[in-house]
């Protein structure tokens, strides 16, 4: 039986998280602040709508913790605490998990938490129309049963180390709430004031909230479509903080200026330059090796980030505990590349598309790949796509030769366990080690069948991982308190503080 307890204070989870984090929240706690100002967050991760299972980017972002509360909190040093929960109790087997929810907790809309929003909220993210990515982790779950109002049991068809963990990323969304595209209703500290599509999402504070005040007024994420204008509404004052730098060239007007504040926190998000492995000639893995082989990453890292970010040579980051350096596998090597290539029945090379989002870095990112590869011979044609189109054509349709996309996600080597998913990866045995490391009797034996598959990955080039972005956080030197760390998209605005 495992029991979890109530977790410690917001600020002192957070100034667990790291030196530089712990410097600028209590700064923030040392001076005087404004209570009820409004903190403008600059982003580049448009919410196209607020609904959790469309599958868009930028809701979890704007909505996670702040709007949206789920039984666990992943915070920002990637630690889960009780949020919506204050405990559970896990049966012998690893089948059964009864959770006991917090009492007197309450919507935006006056309606009290019940076992039965719970039920509802995780039934309707694993449902048949649910587009989230997080679908999947939910998939055995087979019963959900609400005793009473604070209880809720869910029955499994197989042990799941991860359950707390993946519950962590799924809102507690009103049972009787309807239109989740354009309206919230939560019980985090922040209400839904406005959103704009294209535009922004404003969120003002909750003065009913269960929890700890947050230390402003409100937050709003305002939403731009290229770094440069980012940049700009940082230097004349629209945004206080931009929730992350996507060029080191913007760095240079922020760098060594008292006006402003600039923190490395840790990132796992990695540039992943994806090949449909599906089809021919991706479907061979002496394609997939020769072509890592031809990229040479650390030139295109410094090309794009300068003196930051980090070479990882799989889609493991150090954040997570199975993380291993895998940058000797299939380093550059443009002769080997070659000589691979002809082993493989292109001697002569052949003719690429790489489905390229139209936002920074990507479309950088799939030049420096373009020229690379045409020193092996490879022809690469460059098509700018949309976010949206992303979606459709990459992501639904599995439309294309190969592709670029950052993936945010902390501890996501779980979706190359699953063969339909966008990339087509299918190697049973790294099916099995994932599979297998979700049932694991002990955080060991989990560690080590997950470092094991990610072995197995990179060797296969089942996708090229070319490096792994740093997270950098830009704000004025007024504004403190807010997450440094880059452990998901999240963006937490409770305790950020702007002073007097």
């Amino acid at each position: 039986m495992t029991i979890f307890h109530h977790h410690a204070p917001r600020v002192a989870a957070l100034l667990a998280s790291g030196s530089m984090l712990a410097s600028v929240a209590t700064g923030a706690l040392a001076q005087d602040y404004d209570a009820d100002a409004i903190i403008n967050i600059g982003s580049l991760y448009e919410a196209q709508n607020l609904d959790n299972i469309a599958g868009v980017q930028g809701v979890h972002q704007a909505l996670y913790a702040n709007s949206y509360e789920s039984l666990f909190l992943l915070n920002d040093a990637g630690q889960v605490e009780n949020l919506l929960a204050t405990g559970y109790e896990a049966s012998e087997d690893g089948l059964t998990y009864a959770f006991t929810l917090r009492d007197g907790v309450s919507f935006h809309s006056g309606d009290p938490l019940t076992a039965a929003d719970v039920k509802f909220s995780i039934e309707r993210v694993a449902s048949e129309v649910s587009k989230s990515a997080r679908k999947k982790s939910l998939s055995n779950i087979v019963n959900i049963e609400t005793p009473d109002d604070l209880t809720v049991v869910i029955t499994l068809s197989s042990p799941s180390i991860s359950l707390p963990y993946n519950l962590s990323y799924i809102f507690v969304q009103n049972d009787t709430h309807e239109d989740f595209a354009n309206s919230v209703d939560g019980t985090g500290p922040y209400e839904l004031e406005s959103f704009r599509r294209g535009a922004s999402v404003a969120l003002t504070r909750n003065d009913d909230y269960w929890g700890e005040a947050p230390t402003n007024g409100g937050i709003t994420f305002n939403y731009f479509t290229d770094a440069t204008a980012l940049s700009n509404a940082l230097l004349t004052g629209a945004v206080d903080v931009v929730t992350g730098v996507e060029s080191p060239d913007a760095l240079a007007q922020f760098k060594n200026n008292p006006d402003f504040i600039v923190t490395e926190g840790a990132s796992t998000t990695k540039e992943v330059f994806a090949f449909n492995d599906r089809i021919e000639p991706f479907s061979n893995v002496t394609v997939r090796k020769a072509v890592s082989r031809a990229i040479n990453k650390k030139r295109l890292l410094n090309s794009v980030w300068g003196d930051y970010g980090t070479l990882i040579g799989s889609f493991v980051p150090p954040t997570d505990p199975w993380f291993t350096d895998l940058t000797g596998v299939d380093a550059y090597d443009p002769e080997s590349a070659k000589a691979m290539l002809e082993e493989a029945g292109y001697a002569d090379g052949f003719t690429m598309t790489i489905d390229t989002p139209n936002v920074d870095p990507h479309p950088l990112v799939a030049q420096a790949l373009q020229a690379d590869l045409s020193e092996v011979g490879i022809t690469v044609d460059i098509n700018l796509i949309t976010a949206n189109e992303w979606y459709t054509k990459i992501y639904q349709s599995h439309d294309f030769d190969a592709t670029l996309m950052a993936h945010v996600n902390h501890r996501d080597i779980g979706f190359y366990g699953i063969p339909d998913f966008y990339w087509g990866y299918n190697n049973p045995e790294v099916v099995e080690l994932i599979a297998s490391a979700e049932t694991a009797a002990s955080e060991d034996e989990q560690v080590a069948k997950l470092a094991e598959a990610n072995k197995i990955m990179a060797e296969d080039a089942a996708s090229v991982w070319l490096y792994l972005n740093p997270k950098i956080i830009v704000s004025s030197a007024d504004v403190t308190g807010y997450p440094v760390n880059g452990l998901n998209s999240q963006f937490f605005g409770y305790d950020i503080r702007k002073a007097d």
